[in-house]
């Protein structure tokens, strides 16, 4: 019985990492919403990368997340680069919501009155 067993769950994982072994090496994960504000205002929030601590959930979800900004303050040439490892199984799911939050706090920030910068 105990040979079964093990022969059944031998195979499953193969079967699983056959699979896993299909699947792309990258992943592409992209959400789109519509905002009441003046294109420039959200253009700001993009543009400047160090705006994007005020609406990106990754900025909340690690606050000792290694961050290093280069190049341009703005704009073409400008660097922002970060430290995040993940999985890449299911990166949808995973990460979707995340890019949804984001999206709804850009626009929060982008509908009201307060003016947002944080560039140096």
């Amino acid at each position: 019985m105990l040979v079964t067993i093990a022969i059944v769950v031998g195979l499953l994982l193969a079967a699983l990492l056959g699979y896993a072994a299909t699947r792309p090496d990258t992943f592409r994960v992209q959400r789109t919403g519509t905002m009441q504000a003046p294109p420039s205002r959200i253009f700001d929030l993009i543009d400047d990368f160090h705006n994007w601590a005020s609406w990106s959930p990754y900025e909340k979800l690690d606050a000792a997340m290694k961050k290093t900004f280069s190049g341009a303050t703005r704009g073409k040439g400008a660097v922002y680069t970060w430290a995040v490892y993940g999985p890449q199984p299911y990166m949808d799911k995973m990460m979707g919501k995340d890019f949804a939050a984001g999206l709804a706090s850009m626009k929060a920030i982008a509908e009201s009155q307060t003016v947002v910068s944080n560039s140096k």
